[in-house]
């Protein structure tokens, strides 16, 4: 089996929007440290210019993680583990065969247990209808390589 990768993004973002989330995410952090030094000694210490501070810091942080790519969620298959990044804020995450109990396969809906007892979810949902069946495919026959107990679900209305 070879290494197969799967977007889970609505769409991909070209260069040029990278370019203006990184730009714009340095905008927003470069203003909130000016309101933070035009404003400290006038208005004291309120809550809303703390607050208006950390918002725009954190906003900004936020398009310069997208800007920079490492907000794109995705799933990654290889013979010898499964790399996902469910969130865009969470990091990357990487499951070997030794880790995994089970794996569920719902029709909307991927459920990983782990030997600890803890569980992976992937949701589909109806955004990812292109990806959906390659992804069910690449996850059993990662199940079957590594002889993981794999349960393919499917509901009928």
């Amino acid at each position: 089996m070879k290494k197969e990768y799967y977007s889970l993004n609505l769409h991909e973002s070209n260069r040029f929007s990278r370019i203006i989330q990184l730009i714009f995410g340095i905008i927003c952090i470069a203003v909130a440290f000016i309101w933070l030094f035009l404003n400290i000694k006038t208005s004291g210490s309120s809550l809303n210019l703390w607050v208006t501070i950390l918002f725009l810091i954190g906003f900004g942080g936020y398009q310069i993680n997208s800007g920079s790519g490492s907000a794109g969620r995705f799933i990654e298959i290889s013979d010898n583990y499964i790399r996902l990044k469910n969130n865009s804020i969470l990091p990357v995450r990487q499951i070997n065969p030794a880790d995994i109990s089970s794996i569920h396969v719902n029709p909307l809906n991927l459920i990983i247990l782990l030997k600890n007892g803890k569980r992976v979810n992937l949701r589909f949902g109806t955004t990812y209808i292109n990806n959906i069946g390659r992804i069910k495919d690449s996850v059993l026959e990662f199940a079957s390589a590594n002889n993981i107990n794999a349960e393919l679900k499917t509901e009928e209305l």
